[in-house]
């Protein structure tokens, strides 16, 4: 602008009527001051340079070119350089008067000035403001402000008292903006308009140095018309640049920063429309007036279409279209023209706000619609309160709206909608398998846990529930396949495989069953090596996997491989076995069985059942196979006519052979029965049926124990069955055969039994039985014994065969010696028994051992004999019990010449008593001495040999015992005696040396020393 050319504005016609109304008006001075200090130094106090840009903005709509903005600080000096149309007077003007903006008219939407009020941010950093374009120049100085005011109105007395009182009140300061003066133009450059401002301080220049390098390229997305903001300081030169694209995709706006290495790539959603002037009823009458409205979306971008994220420069707040205080929490910029408070701080609330929020909600959910779709999900609200009143009530409108917004894309790319999606877990794999069955399946790469996801509040499809999905499914068995193989994927990743435990899986019989445990898994066509193909184990009803389907997921949910031990085990074959009997075909039945024992050498010691599987036998009929024979078994000549046994067919034995027919339980010999943790209660006979009277075994067993308060249990019973089968006159072959090496044990080795905490070992059931069962030439073994028995039972026992295994023999009661006969239950009474009996042969010897051996029974264990084996008179008898005692002195013996006598050592006489329960001597026979002797000294060689016998005795010429003559007597105090012999053993009982008597008997005759030297010499030798 020429300076010398008039003011074009009319600055002084401004000034002058402002100060007028001051003059007339002092409030009217107050209320303009107020104002311009809250805007300057409240709402607008760091947007000086939003406002600058917002101006040159305006500036280049009006002039229809795209806009450029230099900001220049140097030292206290800031100068803002914009193109675009230039200042006018109705721009001055709009200044001075402030809220009366001059672009209230402009007409079409955009524009970003509506109050007049936006300049005023220049006076929070300046005092000294000067806006220089091409047709001229205005100035605003405090300086000149205050001499105005004071020149014009206070000295020439115009203004009322009250004005000189406010504005003391203010320390002289005046509103800078109300008075405009005309000043020379800055050179203006590229640029149509210059706005400079001396700065106030150093405050000012640091806090104008922040509000630069703030600045983000925010400014151009909320500022369309600007292209180019050039930044500079002292610090160097910073230029946003903005570029609408190449035209491939109008969508996409490039946003450069010198500072930067790229430009940043912002998608934009843009919408424009006009209110209902019924929503603007609430808002300032000029804002009423502009019904048209604009919103715009942008978010930043990668160039393969994921979100880069904000800038970090760049508030996460409303822009309406400059910077407000408006929070909004999601990556991403709104940008529109919402009503704001009179500071332009805080969108205000109301019904075009409302209007504008629902618009929002529908724009931000096409702008996901044009991301990719991975990134869009990055962009949805995650929570349902926001930041702020505005954040909140945005979150509240978009939500309903994305849930119905095909933004998110299925594993096949497909868009769908979030209410249509469902996320399967497992991973990539699975949800590409499972796609076709679920088309609307997010893409499986996609955390199902995704923050977006949930508050989406999306399907999420557990493999709990994909399994229940996929229950009816009609799919191919390879389809299965994969379907493992992804899942199992899944399981190395983390997933919990244990919630497939109703997994569908397709069978080889065309089945579709739910869940894998027990399954039977092929490695192919065929198990147990090859030799057994799956078809042919149709008649078993095993649940066999597909082998087109077959994958070691499914062993890992609990399926076993199908090997040939693992389908003869399963269940259903058990179930196959156990009802072939009654089939349409048992041979159906029977043939995979045999080939699969074959296959996996299971026998009956592994599946006691299988002695259950129906065979052909030789007749034509059907039998189950432990009730048949091998055709060259032994037992066909050992067993009875009435034995519940057939013979198998020969075919079957050509075919298969007889270890396979014997494994599932075809005898050749005897049926070895086993059972583990087998309780001696009630229901043992039912539970081992096969074994002939087991509950009898059990109650001897429950003796031995001593009747224990809790049902004992054996952990491992071995038994042999079909014992009670055998003819009487085939028991040696028997015996032979279970004298063999498989049934050895069931017979030698006791029965383990745990009870009241104890461990017992007792007779095995097979000995037991075998001990009354059996006969040996004609005999039950507990009435032979073997050749090598102790001689006191040869009278008593007949010798078994010659031959006989002596192991066996011991173990099915043939009599070995004394001391394990009366450990037997049964022993001392079949002994005593035995010893009743007169036509049996006891030597004296024999007789003086058992009476012996008795003497170490519980009495308990003998029950008392009506007849004895006794000595009367010097013979072998048997008597009465009741006639007969048990001598326990031998001075008793002539009082007891007629009466029978049990003779045992003297240490043992009340034992045998007790067992025999038979009187002792002592109690029967009253030894009263009836002649008299003389006391005499006890000579002194008796008791070198004694060492301290009595010391005297009554001798007795004839000595009288109950009337009977006798040689010797001790009754308990004193010793008498009649004849050298009967001292001899008077002083030997009584010192309890009685094995003495015949070398003191001998010392009394000849009592010389060396006789005596010569006696004791001897006794070294006994």
């Amino acid at each position: 602008m020429d300076p010398t050319q008039a003011d074009p504005f009319d600055t002084a016609e401004l000034r002058r009527r402002v100060l007028d109304g001051w003059a007339d008006a002092p409030a009217r001075f107050r209320e303009d001051a107020n104002a311009e200090e809250d805007y300057a130094l409240g709402g607008y106090r760091d947007r000086v340079v939003v406002e600058l840009a917002q101006n040159a903005a305006d500036a280049a709509r009006r002039a229809g070119t795209p806009g450029r903005l230099h900001l220049t600080l140097d030292g206290n000096v800031f100068t803002a350089g914009n193109t675009g149309a230039p200042l006018a007077a109705s721009g001055v003007e709009s200044l001075a008067t402030l809220r009366a903006s001059a672009k209230r008219d402009d007409g079409a939407p955009g524009s970003t000035g509506r109050f007049g009020v936006g300049f005023s941010a220049v006076a929070a950093v300046s005092d000294n403001v000067t806006i220089a374009s091409h047709d001229g120049a205005v100035h605003f100085d405090l300086d000149r402000a205050r001499t105005a005011v004071s020149e014009e109105l206070l000295e020439s007395g115009r203004a009322r008292p009250e004005l000189a009182d406010e504005i003391r009140r203010r320390d002289g300061n005046v509103p800078l903006l109300r008075l405009p003066f005309s000043a020379a133009g800055d050179p203006l450059g590229d640029y149509d308009t210059v706005v400079t401002l001396v700065l106030r301080d150093d405050e000012a220049r640091a806090r104008l140095g922040a509000l630069l390098d703030e600045t983000s390229e925010a400014l151009l997305l909320a500022l369309p018309d600007l292209a180019e903001v050039r930044i500079t300081t002292e610090r160097g030169e910073r230029v946003l640049t903005r570029d609408l694209g190449n035209g491939s995709d109008d969508t996409v706006t490039r946003v450069s920063d010198s500072t930067g290495e790229l430009a940043t790539r912002w998608r934009t959603v843009s919408r424009s429309g006009r209110f209902d002037p019924a929503l603007l009823a609430d808002r300032p009458t000029e804002e009423r007036t502009r019904l048209d409205w604009a919103l715009t979306w942008a978010v930043p971008v990668t160039t393969s279409g994921g979100l880069a994220g904000l800038p970090d420069n760049v508030a996460r707040v409303v822009h309406a279209p400059t910077p407000s205080d408006a929070e909004l929490d999601i990556p991403a910029l709104l940008i529109g023209t919402f009503p704001l408070s009179p500071d332009r701080r805080e969108v205000a609330p109301g019904p075009a706000t409302e209007t504008l929020i629902a618009a929002a909600a529908d724009s931000y959910c096409e702008l996901l619609c044009q991301l990719d779709a991975r990134a869009a999900l990055d962009l949805v609200p995650v929570t349902t309160i926001g930041r702020g009143e505005f954040d909140g009530r945005f979150r509240g409108a978009v939500a309903k709206p994305l849930l119905d917004t095909p933004f998110l894309v299925t594993e096949k790319g497909e868009p769908v909608r979030p209410r249509d999606a469902v996320a399967v877990e497992g991973g990539p794999s699975v949800a590409a398998v499972v796609a076709d069955v679920l088309p609307t399946v997010l893409p499986g790469a996609w955390d199902p846990h995704h923050t977006g996801l949930t508050r989406l509040r999306l399907r999420r499809v557990g493999l709990a529930e994909l399994a229940d999905l996929l229950a009816d499914l009609d799919r191919e068995p390879g389809w299965w396949a994969g379907l493992y193989a992804a899942l199992g994927e899944a399981g190395q990743r983390g997933a919990d495989l244990d919630e497939l435990g109703a997994l569908p899986v397709p069978l080889a019989d065309g089945r579709l069953v739910r869940g894998p445990r027990s399954l039977l898994v092929p490695v192919g066509a065929a198990i147990g090596d090859g030799t057994v193909a799956l078809d042919a184990l149709d008649a078993l009803g095993l649940r066999i996997v597909h082998p087109q389907a077959a994958d070691p997921l499914l062993m890992r949910l609990g399926a076993v491989e199908a090997n040939a031990s693992a389908a003869l085990t399963d269940p259903l074959t058990k179930a196959a076995v156990e009802n072939s009997i009654s089939s349409d075909d048992p041979d159906e039945v029977a043939a995979p069985v045999l080939d699969l024992v074959a296959a996996s050498g299971t026998t009956i010691a592994d599946a006691p059942w299988l002695t259950g599987l129906a065979l052909r036998d030789s007749e034509g009929g059907y039998s189950v196979a432990g009730d048949l024979l091998l055709p060259d078994s032994p037992l066909m000549g050992i067993l009875s006519d009435d034995a519940p046994f057939g013979v198998v067919a020969a075919d079957l034995v050509e075919r298969y052979g007889a270890e396979t027919l014997e494994a599932v339980g075809v005898l050749w010999s005897f049926l070895l029965v086993r059972a583990n943790d087998v309780t001696l209660d009630a229901g043992l006979a039912e539970s081992l049926e096969q074994l002939d009277a087991v509950d009898e075994w059990a109650e001897e067993v429950m003796d031995r124990l001593g009747e224990p308060e809790l049902p004992p249990v054996i952990p491992e019973l071995v038994a042999v069955a079909d014992l009670e089968f055998v003819r009487d006159d085939r028991w040696p072959q028997a015996l032979e055969l279970l004298a063999g090496a498989r049934l050895r044990a069931a017979v030698v080795e006791p029965a383990r039994v745990l009870h009241d905490g104890q461990v017992s070992d007792v007779p095995s059931y097979t000995a037991w039985w075998l001990r009354t069962g059996a006969k040996l030439n004609g005999r039950h073994p507990t009435e032979l014994r073997t050749g090598d028995a102790a001689a006191a039972l040869a009278g008593l026992y007949d010798e078994a065969p010659a031959g006989t295994d002596s192991e066996l023999a011991r173990a099915v009661g043939v009599r070995t010696s004394l001391d394990a006969l009366l450990t037997e239950p049964d022993g001392p009474d079949d002994l005593l028994d035995r010893l009743a009996d007169p036509g049996r042969h006891v030597e004296r010897a024999a007789l003086r051992e058992i009476w012996t051996a008795l003497a170490r029974v519980d009495a308990d264990r003998a029950e008392p004999p009506e007849r004895v084996r006794a000595v009367r008179g010097g013979s072998i008898v048997v008597a009465d019990a009741e006639e007969t005692v048990v001598v326990d002195a031998p001075d008793l013996l002539p009082l007891l010449a007629d009466r029978p006598v049990v003779l045992v050592p003297a240490r043992h006489s009340a034992q045998v008593a007790d067992v025999l329960d038979l009187a002792l001597a002592s109690e029967e026979v009253e030894g009263r001495i009836t002649s008299q002797g003389d006391v005499r000294p006890v000579p002194e060689e008796v008791r070198v040999v004694l060492a301290d016998p009595a010391l005297t005795y009554v001798h007795h010429e004839e000595l009288t015992v109950d009337g009977v003559n006798a040689e010797w007597r001790y009754d308990g105090s004193s010793l008498h005696a009649a004849t050298t012999d009967g001292l001899a053993r008077a002083l030997c009982w009584a010192s309890d040396q009685w094995s003495h008597r015949h070398l003191v008997s001998a010392v009394l005759r000849d009592p010389r020393p060396a006789t005596l030297s010569a006696l004791l010499a001897e006794t070294d030798f006994d």
